[in-house]
């Protein structure tokens, strides 16, 4: 017999009413112990049917119970029938989840049948506390979604459902029945009832919305106080976890990443757009920004919100321009279109914008807006990544520029050439310098784009390429900015480009460069001869060369000492080509060829050669200019001080003096919050990071550490568990060494622990008086000088001949001639 008959069967049995109770209904008296007979027999036939059931059987079951149950027009018999129910879910026979939510997906459960619903919920409400947490969190996302079918305009008839209805979520609302975790209720709540997109029944609004205000303190408690009005510092990278956490954003929204559905502020849950604008508008905001918004250089991933953003500031910077009076000066928009430049160039070559996408959004954005004055400088910042990129890629993805000159460039004469003593000629020209790019890479590629370079910019055309003739024997560096518009004309095109490079190369090199150099006077020991030119390329003229030129630019330099340093000449580096180099260090967008190239290329290269000279001046120039490098190749820098301090080679007195003080400057100017991320990428390795010899740098090397943890609340871990143990293992095997108990005192928590745990014996001062004295009647007993420096110069004895020196001293007043030769000899000082 099948499950539908058997139940079928069974609640019409339930319902079965002899004719002869009907007749004589009113005369009828009911012993009770008979009717509950009757009913534990009804539940005995119920359960007997049921257990043998599987699951999704008895689920079948039950929804075959409730659609009988709902015909029931008598309310004793319903009562009856959900009551033999809740005895089933109460013997274990039937799970209550899997009744409750038959209940709640049952097609006859209406408002409009007032007995059945009432009752339904009232069984739920029993039968809830045999739910597990899970269950219980869809029961009440089912009640809150039947609460939506009742409408909003009632009569009092329809206030038991109602009630009935809140009573169950009532219940599950309450903190001592333990049924659900309140966080999850208020994230159900949250997540049902978005802003201004859904509202509860108005009957539970009060219970909800009440429920929700009870975390409010909990949000506050787990969010910052008026975040969305607070603004980063912006500054380098190396930003520890805890300082970049409260500024991200998520890439798609831009809204804070808040951790849960909790009532935050209205102000937290907005997009701030605001706050990503102001951080893209600062100097060395790269990393922050990818940083905030989870940017990996390795993934590629766009970022339309960035996009967007970056285009509403290429907007601001148009309209700031169209307020600025006409005037050939450099206005205050200069450095923000300077600074937009390079955030562009980095954020496309890395993918997180793409290029097209940007112009025609501009397009899109300033079609119908008549904002003309700062279309120069927003063709100079287009410019910089076409001249780099063009070679690279296909010509279609720079082509709507074109629709962008269509908008800007309305006029019908041609334009005037600008006044080239200007910088800002370079920026006028822009324009005439992607069009020639465009016809170049067109040519390359073998493609037609149809366009000849159009009317208005035919005059500029004929002045720039009247200037690259090679019959134009005049091109040489001057005052003004000829050579500069040429490069960033033609660097892509090595037919015309390499004059002007040559011009700005032998501007720095001057005869340096040639092949035929003067003959040099011989040298002694290290010295090298300085000559060449003194002044180096000015700022504005390399802020006027596009990225692409400044790269060429830079390869030459690098070039030259490369081969300077090969040639094992003792010419000095020209005092212009040391200054222009370290300002082309400076610039963020050519870092590959930049710094990286310093570090990687150059100064290994010029350790190989051996020429000290080249080598002092370039960690001289290297420690005048660390506030402008980032941290995580200034600590690259330092692991390589590191290993070519222990290279006999480098025995040179002021270039050892040159070395460590370079990498005292490099630990020392490591900021607390840059200390712990970048010194953690070498802890692999930490040996790399600590002074083989050098006690004081590795005493400051800790207190930088110090000052860090001070600083940015960190070092009370204990000291198993904190990340700088090894580098602390390493510094106390190269240099033992111990610190005062005073300044233990100030010490982070886990350094004081640790430096009590390792410490260093204290040379006993009787002995070591009684040593000294004894070497000293050595010194005065012997009179052979050979004998003498033989004596005092075996090595790896302990360094008791400095404190003989001072003894000499005290009783003398003098140091004798043979004491020099043993401090050369001891200390392998010879050249000093």
């Amino acid at each position: 017999m099948g499950t539908e008959l058997q139940i079928n069967n069974i609640v019409n049995d339930i319902l079965k009413v002899e004719g002869f109770e009907e007749a004589f209904s009113c005369f009828m008296v009911h012993r009770p112990e008979h009717e509950n007979e009757k009913v534990q027999n009804f539940q005995q036939e119920l359960q007997s049917v049921l257990s043998g059931l599987n699951q999704e059987q008895q689920e079948t079951g039950v929804r075959l119970y409730l659609l009988k149950a709902a015909e029931m027009t008598n309310h004793n018999r319903l009562q009856l029938l959900l009551s033999l129910l809740e005895k089933l879910v109460a013997s274990n026979i039937l799970p209550a989840r899997m009744v409750c939510e038959c209940i709640l997906s049952c097609e006859k459960l209406h408002y409009q049948q007032e007995g059945f619903w009432v009752e339904c919920f009232r069984l739920i409400r029993k039968i809830i506390g045999g739910v597990d947490y899970k269950g219980v969190r869809e029961i009440m996302k089912g009640c809150q979604d039947k609460a939506q079918t009742i409408p909003a305009r009632l009569n009092a008839s329809v206030l038991p459902q109602l009630k009935a209805l809140e009573n169950v979520l009532e219940y599950i609302f309450d903190r001592n029945a333990c049924l659900l975790p309140g966080y999850f209720i208020v994230t159900e709540i949250q997540k049902a009832y978005p802003e201004n997109k859904n509202w509860p029944h108005w009957k539970l609004a009060e219970l909800l919305s009440s429920f929700v205000e009870s975390f409010r303190a909990t949000a506050q408690m787990v969010s910052i106080i008026g975040h969305s009005k607070m603004l980063p510092v912006v500054e380098h990278s190396g930003y520890a976890d805890h300082l970049i956490n409260p500024w991200k954003l998520d890439p798609f929204s831009l809204k804070f990443t808040l951790k849960g559905h909790l009532p935050y502020d209205r102000e937290l849950l907005e997009p701030q757009t605001g706050l990503l604008r102001y951080v893209l508008e600062q100097p060395y905001s790269r990393d922050l920004v990818c940083s905030m918004l989870g940017l990996q250089k390795q993934h590629k991933q766009r970022c339309v919100a960035l996009e967007e953003q970056l285009v509403e500031l290429v907007i601001l910077a148009m309209e700031r321009s169209e307020t600025e009076a006409d005037t050939d000066d450099i206005s205050n928009s200069h450095w923000l279109w300077l600074h937009l430049s390079s955030q562009l160039i980095y954020f496309v070559l890395f993918q997180f914008a793409t290029f097209p996408n940007i112009v025609m959004a501009l397009h899109d954005k300033l079609a119908g807006r008549d904002l003309r004055r700062g279309r120069d400088h927003l063709m100079w910042v287009l410019l910089q990544f076409i001249s780099g990129s063009i070679q690279r890629n296909p010509l279609n993805n720079f082509l709507p520029v074109l629709k962008l000159y269509d908008l800007l460039y309305p006029e019908k004469e041609p334009l005037a050439v600008p006044d080239f003593n200007k910088a800002l000629c370079t920026h006028q020209m822009a324009m005439t310098c992607i069009w020639i790019h465009l016809l170049k890479k067109a040519q390359s590629d073998h493609l037609n784009i149809h366009r000849p370079i159009p009317h208005t910019l035919k005059v500029q055309h004929e002045f720039l390429q009247h200037l690259v003739m090679p019959n134009n024997t005049g091109l040489c560096m001057g005052s003004d900015y000829r050579i500069a518009l040429l490069c960033n004309a033609y660097s892509t095109n090595q037919e015309y480009f390499n004059r002007p490079m040559a011009a700005l190369v032998d501007t720095i090199l001057g005869t340096q460069k040639g092949p035929q150099q003067p003959p040099l006077p011989p040298m002694t020991n290290n010295a090298a001869l300085a000559n060449g030119p003194t002044t180096p390329l000015s700022m504005s003229i390399l802020d006027s060369l596009t990225v692409h030129s400044k790269m060429s630019l830079i390869h030459s330099i690098v070039t030259h000492v490369i081969k300077l340093a090969q040639s094992k000449s003792n010419m000095a580096l020209a005092p212009a080509l040391v200054e222009t180099y370290s300002r082309l260090l400076v610039y963020t967008e050519i870092e590959s060829l930049g710094i990286k190239g310093f570090i990687s290329q150059l100064l290994p290269t010029v350790f190989k050669s051996h020429a000290w000279g080249t080598l002092y001046t370039l960690l001289e120039m290297f420690s005048y200019r660390m506030h402008h490098i980032q941290p995580h190749y200034r600590v690259q820098l330092l692991s390589h001080l590191h290993s070519l301090a222990a290279v006999p080679q480098t025995n040179q007195t002021q270039l050892h003096l040159c070395v460590e003080s370079t990498a005292l400057r490099l630990i020392t100017g490591l900021g607390s919050a840059e200390v712990q991320p970048q010194l953690s990428r070498f802890l692999s390795e930490p040996k790399t990071l600590v002074s083989a010899e050098s006690e004081e740098l590795n005493r400051a090397l800790v207190l930088t550490l110090a000052r860090s943890m001070h600083v940015t609340g960190t070092g009370s871990e204990t000291l198993s568990g904190t990340w700088c143990k090894d580098l602390l293992n390493t510094i106390m095997q190269n240099t033992p060494h111990s610190w005062a108990n005073h300044t233990l005192q100030c010490f982070p928590p886990v350094l004081n622990e640790f430096f009590q745990q390792n410490t260093v014996p204290l040379e006993n001062k009787q002995q070591l008086k009684k040593a000294v004295d004894e070497e000293y009647r050595n010194w005065l007993s012997m009179n052979n000088e050979n004998d003498i420096i033989a004596h005092f110069s075996v090595p790896g004895t302990p360094p008791l001949f400095l404190c003989l020196l001072w003894k000499m001293i005290l009783d003398t007043d003098r140091i004798t001639p043979i004491a020099y030769k043993i401090l050369f000899q001891r200390f392998s000082i010879d050249g000093f």
